[in-house]
Parts: C-alpha cells; structure tokens; sequence
C-alpha cells in the first residue's frame, strides 16, 4: 500500500507544473516574448512614416473642428495663436508685436476687435485710427474702436493674411507639412494618450505626434527650422459661430492698414 502512493504523487505533482506551463504560454508576462506596443492602438504606429503623415491628414481634413494654439514664426515675424476653426470660419485670438486682437470669421464676414491700445499703435505706425476718421492726436477714435468689431472689407490688402488665420484647411495645409526624409520615432506618452513621432530629415524638417488612440489626429508639431510650435486639441468638437450684434461692431471705412 505504501508504494503505490509513493509513485501517484510524483504523477500529480507532474499533471499540476504541466497545466502551469501551458497556462503560461498564454500571457505575455510569464517568461520571455515582450508585450505588443501597439495593442489598443488604432494601429498606424505598424505602418511607414509615409502612410503615417497621410493617414493624419487624412483625419485632419476629416474633422469637422479643431482647436490650434501656438507660435508660427513667419517671415521674420512670430505670431501666437489661439484659434478653434471649422469650415464656415474660425475664431479665436492672435498676438502679433506684443498687442492682440480677436478674429471671428462667418462665411465670408471678417471681423478684428482689438483694445484702443493696439488702435492707437495702428495710429502711431501709420495706419488704422486716421483711417477710422480721428486724427494722430485725437484719442477718441482709438475709444470708440476699443473693445468693438470691425468689419474688415473683403478687398482690403488685409483681409487675407488676417481671414488666412480662421480657414481650417489652408492653417492645416501650411502648418502639418514636414521636409525632407520622413522617419519614424519612437511611441511615447503626450500626458494625455499615446503617440508616435514622426520627422522630417531627423527633425530638422520638423516633428510630429500623432495620436495612436482613435483617429490618428496630430496633437503637436514643432515646424522646421524653429518656425514654432502648434499643438492641435478637441478635434470634431463643434462650436457656435454667430455674426456680432449692430451695438458690437463700428464701422470702420473702406479700409485697414496693412497689418
């Protein structure tokens, strides 16, 4: 009776460790074979750079809002922006030379407000508050501007750069461009999801995240040749654009200073 018992254990000792080692092979923390990096990804970190930045443009031009803030550096000129842009328009604000003013743009009605500050900047450069009708010393003018929308005419040399700000297509278009040899960097955490970088010429043509969680949306680039950095945020999510109400605005003139 003894040696039969003796030689059943070691039998189920033997069923017991093989039942471990079978279970094992099916987790990814039980010795060797390292965890996918792109498990519950939307998986575009498997693909090339290439399709990578087509793949986030696609998504951009997809979305029906976004929301752009950051520095654009432009022909010698640094612009900080803070802009939330869908197709009818955009709004949001820009700091240019220190002083800043609104844009809000409704189809193809533009309009700037600033504080009388940056009116009486205008004035003293040349430009917005003669125009408005007061002279360089009259202070009124800047008042009466301060704190108000101004319609900027469609055909003043303005209008474009300015209404350039508010068009979502045209902002993505000029600022997701990467140059040169596109490469692939390493998946990474923005603090909100996770990324992968992608560049241009190693990052001297610029770099950019691109959300591996849901639509492969780009969250940040930095532009090439310190040409600033934008960070791209609450993509699809819509907003209101409404044209100010009479007691808002100021008629301005047949024209703007060139900005």
């Amino acid at each position: 009776m003894r040696q039969a018992r003796r030689t059943r254990r070691p039998a189920r000792v033997t069923v017991v460790c093989a039942a471990l080692v079978a279970g094992c092979a099916g987790l990814t923390g039980c010795g060797g074979g390292g965890e996918d990096p792109d498990a519950g990804t939307n998986g575009v970190g498997k693909l090339s750079a290439a399709k990578i930045q087509s793949k986030t443009r696609e998504a951009a031009k997809g979305a029906d809002a976004v929301r752009l803030s950051g520095t654009i550096v432009s022909k010698g000129q640094t612009y900080k922006l803070d802009m939330r842009l869908k197709a009818s328009g955009g709004e949001g604000s820009v700091t240019f030379k220190g002083g800043t003013f609104q844009l809000l743009r409704v189809g193809e009605h533009l309009y700037l407000k600033a504080d009388s500050g940056f009116w009486k900047h205008q004035d003293e450069t040349g430009g917005a508050e003669g125009k408005a009708g007061g002279s360089a010393g009259d202070r009124s003018a800047a008042a009466k501007l301060n704190g108000k929308f101004v319609k900027v005419p469609a055909g003043d040399p303005s209008y474009q750069q300015l209404s350039g700000f508010t068009d979502k297509d045209l902002m993505l278009d000029g600022t997701l461009a990467l140059h040169g040899k596109l490469s692939k960097g390493e998946r990474s955490d923005s603090g909100t999801r996770r990324v992968i970088k992608i560049a241009g010429d190693e990052g001297a043509g610029g770099t950019l995240d691109v959300s591996l969680e849901g639509k492969p949306y780009p969250l940040r680039l930095q532009r090439a040749g310190g040409a600033g950095t934008l960070r791209f945020v609450e993509w699809g999510k819509e907003f209101v654009l409404e044209e100010p109400g009479k007691d808002e605005t100021v008629d301005y003139g047949k024209q703007l200073p060139t900005q």
